[in-house]
């Protein structure tokens, strides 16, 4: 695997671990009734899913 692969695969991690620790959040925040935990649990997946949909990008022009 070169440097740019493993950075790429650490980036795309990093994306799913935002939209999974979002996704709690909303969860949570659902629960608890906190709709400022709710609306911080939406950004932040959305935020993952954007740098996730970024990352499939530049991997369909690189191919």
């Amino acid at each position: 695997m070169t440097a740019r692969n493993s950075k790429d695969a650490q980036h795309r991690v990093a994306a799913k671990a935002e939209q999974a620790k979002g996704a709690v959040k909303h969860m949570f925040g659902r629960a608890l009734g906190n709709e400022s935990m709710t609306a911080k649990g939406r950004t932040e997946r959305s935020k993952g899913a954007l740098r996730q949909a970024g990352q499939k990008a530049k991997d369909a022009f690189r191919h």
